[in-house]
């Protein structure tokens, strides 16, 4: 298997290698998943020998088999605040830019490695630095993969569990998207990581406390629109519990598409969509919801939210949601909205 990362970014990324010391103090932000938690602790064994790197996260960690891994695999993580900016000398960040979330706002990062598209307005970093956004990969762990690779460092076991999970995740095990590069990176990590600890993880899908909105969703299921179904649990903790039953209910056969939808926390209304690809379901989220919040997403899985307060006065949220997803009609696609209003 050929490296697809060029020598130069090999290049750049050795000397700011050099750059480092330990006399330095880095932190890794992210935004925990799978891909960014296992892109982050494959940057701290490419410095391990040169400085000590430590990982916050800007998010709450809810998702059981995000738990799962950070537990089986012992991931080392703390919530950052923006009170330890101090004890930090230089900072990082992986799976992610910094326009794409407030806490990451005035930090100087020096080191940025992403696979998400670059915005339209660039932004600099802190010299000496490394930069690599790659849009084509479809993982951050692919491409520290590479890196590890060109450097001829052999992850541990654990290490690799972890960057295999975060290419798994972020390709939805290549169901809904990957490339050769990712494949490759894949395979590769396959030959190193414990399959045992990767299914330990893969197999915390719920926590317990779920376990009664599972009934809940089963008693209360409704046909809509024919073809589909949806179901509206009320107040919920999380919407990582509603993700995770719409998730369910597309094991169930002859079911082309479902909406699984709560408040959360009293305060916001979240719809998750799932489908077979038969209906747009991206479309249907963004038709349905689109004037009193967000809607959108792809053909196979969508998401819509919208504040408690914009449910009509006198209207029950529930029933709200169940008029909308049975009487909508699809719009025109974005493209063609924009194009108008061009």
């Amino acid at each position: 298997m050929s490296l697809s990362v060029s020598a130069e970014k090999i290049a750049e990324l050795k000397e700011w290698l050099h750059s480092v010391s330990r006399e330095q103090r880095w932190c890794i932000l992210v935004n925990a998943d799978p891909d960014a938690m296992g892109a982050a602790e494959a940057l701290k064994r490419i410095v391990a020998d040169r400085a000590r790197m430590d990982i916050c996260h800007i998010n709450e960690i809810t998702r059981p088999d995000n738990l799962a891994m950070i537990r089986t695999l012992h991931i080392r993580m703390t919530r950052w605040k923006a009170a330890l900016k101090s004890k930090y000398t230089h900072f990082a960040l992986v799976d992610s830019q910094p326009h794409h979330n407030e806490s990451y706002k005035d930090i100087p990062f020096s080191v940025i490695i992403d696979h998400h598209p670059l915005p339209q307005v660039p932004y600099s970093i802190q010299q000496p630095g490394f930069l690599d956004i790659q849009p084509e990969k479809c993982a951050a762990c692919t491409i520290l993969t590479e890196y590890l690779r060109a450097l001829h460092l052999r992850p541990s076991h654990s290490l690799a569990s972890a960057m295999l999970l975060g290419i798994r995740c972020d390709t939805n095990l290549f169901e809904r998207s990957g490339g050769k590069d990712d494949l490759d990176a894949y395979q590769w990590l396959s030959n190193r990581a414990d399959p045992v600890l990767i299914r330990k993880v893969v197999r915390s899908e719920y926590l317990r406390e779920w376990l009664p909105y599972f009934a809940s969703a089963c008693s209360k299921l409704r046909h809509c629109r024919r073809t589909g179904a949806q179901v509206f649990l009320g107040d919920v903790e999380t919407a990582d519990m509603l993700v995770a039953i719409a998730d369910f209910f597309t094991r169930v056969h002859g079911l082309r598409w479902i909406a699984v939808s709560g408040i959360v926390r009293s305060e916001k209304a979240v719809v998750i969509f799932r489908g077979n690809g038969t209906r747009d379901v991206g479309r249907l989220a963004d038709a349905c919801f689109h004037d009193v919040g967000s809607g959108g997403g792809h053909k196979a899985m969508a998401r819509a939210e919208f504040p408690v307060a914009n449910v009509p006065c006198g209207t029950d949220c529930g029933h709200f949601i169940e008029h909308r997803l049975e009487t909508r009609k699809l719009r025109q696609d974005r493209r063609s909205r924009q194009d108008k209003k061009a």
